[in-house]
């Protein structure tokens, strides 16, 4: 049987993505890798979720994550975003990150990569279709555009809809609240259209990814379609993520895609782009 390097991996919270992960790596599901280290805001309760792993984790502030691992998965808040990445990259990790949307305004960690060693590698998360957009946007790319719409819950307290006294509450029919590019989405938006900031990065780049988000009433899943016209191909894609029971705003599929891209990592056969 083939020898195959350990990879020590380190989860950056355990919200629904983080504790998810964390269960399938600790019960074998990746030869190859194995959980290090986690941490959350509340270590304690972290401390709980994981005693009665096959093989507890080291329960560690953000910062020191790095020092434990080779593999950095970011699932936290976005506003801690920059701490765990500032170490993963400083100490040469691959830093698997979740909130993509901080990373467009954080550009500046892709040039440190080649100096440190360091990888960023982005997950399709919650979307599709991101091996051909990566494909067309090696020839000539006239637009990509996403749609997003979600229920209207799931889009509360965002910044665009509280800075321009938008109600999501209010809503009773299909209603876009905004429309603008990838990077304004990001902004305006961080917890729910990541899936636009990898469509940017894997594609044409933030300012050219046009960007909708719908507060549907009519909609119980999360659901992106990508539409992109090139001088390749003409794609136009839908997925409608089911939505975690404790955490409605997140679909299954995210902690799966994951799994898929923590394969990729160590697989010695890869499918796809």
């Amino acid at each position: 049987m083939q020898n195959i390097p350990q990879q020590r991996l380190a989860i950056a919270g355990l919200g629904t993505i983080g504790l998810e992960v964390a269960r399938r790596i600790d019960a074998g599901a990746l030869p190859g890798i194995s959980l290090a280290a986690v941490s959350a805001r509340d270590q304690a309760r972290a401390a709980e979720r994981v005693a009665g792993f096959r093989s507890p984790p080291k329960i560690l502030s953000l910062s020191e994550l790095a020092d434990e691992a080779d593999i950095i998965v970011e699932c936290a808040p976005a506003a801690v975003f920059m701490e765990i990445a500032n170490a993963a990259v400083a100490q040469g990790r691959t830093l698997v990150p979740l909130s993509v949307g901080v990373l467009l305004n954080h550009l500046e960690l892709i040039d440190r990569l080649e100096e440190t060693g360091a990888r960023i590698v982005v997950p399709t998360g919650a979307l599709l279709g991101l091996d051909a957009v990566k494909a067309v946007a090696e020839g000539e790319v006239e637009s990509i555009r996403l749609s997003t719409r979600k229920p209207p819950a799931g889009l509360k307290g965002a910044p665009h809809l509280v800075e321009n006294g938008i109600d999501v509450d209010g809503i009773t029919a299909p209603t876009r609240v905004f429309s603008g590019n990838a990077r304004e989405a990001a902004k305006g938006f961080p917890a729910n259209v990541n899936v636009g900031a990898a469509l940017a990065l894997a594609g044409i780049g933030p300012e050219r990814t046009e960007v909708e988000i719908w507060a549907d009433p009519t909609v119980t899943r999360n659901t992106h379609t990508v539409t992109v016209e090139s001088d390749s191909s003409r794609l136009n894609m839908t997925i409608e993520n089911i939505p975690t029971p404790e955490n409605p705003p997140t679909g299954k599929i995210t902690a799966l895609s994951v799994m898929a891209t923590l394969r990729r990592l160590t697989a010695p056969m890869v499918v796809g782009t």
